[in-house]
């Protein structure tokens, strides 16, 4: 089954000195399509937070395998990992889209906070659900192809 895509094209700003993708910039990346996989898998955020929770990232790996440059553009699939109590984990896949080439992996821990006292709490029952099924088959488009 397919997996939720975002696509995103690089832009100039993003580059370094080299004419590569900035390796800072591919945590923008990920944090991107783990907001509009949040959004296909629970609606609108706030909503999440008017339920009293929130969620904060405590962990953050990245793996690159090549390079992208100016104007390629990027497949970023992602998909749930492990959901425990409070934390969850979101699994990233990012490839270039025109060639299939894989660029970088990544994988980001989240945990359910209190949204007022930040501070750990379960994740509620209907937001699991919901982490578990992901959102298979989405795709959103901000690369205009």
């Amino acid at each position: 089954m397919k997996k939720f895509t975002h696509l995103l094209r690089v832009r100039y700003s993003e580059c370094d000195a080299q004419k590569i993708v900035f390796n800072g910039k591919y945590a923008d990346f990920v944090d991107i399509a783990a907001t509009e996989y949040s959004r296909a898998v629970w609606g609108n955020y706030n909503e999440v937070l008017a339920m009293g929770v929130d969620s904060q990232v405590v962990n953050l790996n990245i793996s690159w395998r090549s390079p992208s440059t100016f104007d390629d553009v990027l497949a970023i699939e992602v998909s749930t990992g492990k959901v425990g109590n409070s934390s969850y984990v979101f699994e990233f896949e990012i490839s270039n889209y025109e060639t299939g080439v894989s660029v970088a992996s990544a994988q980001v821990v989240y945990v359910m906070v209190d949204a007022v006292e930040f501070i750990k709490t379960s994740i509620p029952e209907d937001l699991r659900r919901k982490l578990v099924h992901g959102a298979p088959g989405v795709i959103v488009n901000h690369a205009g192809v």
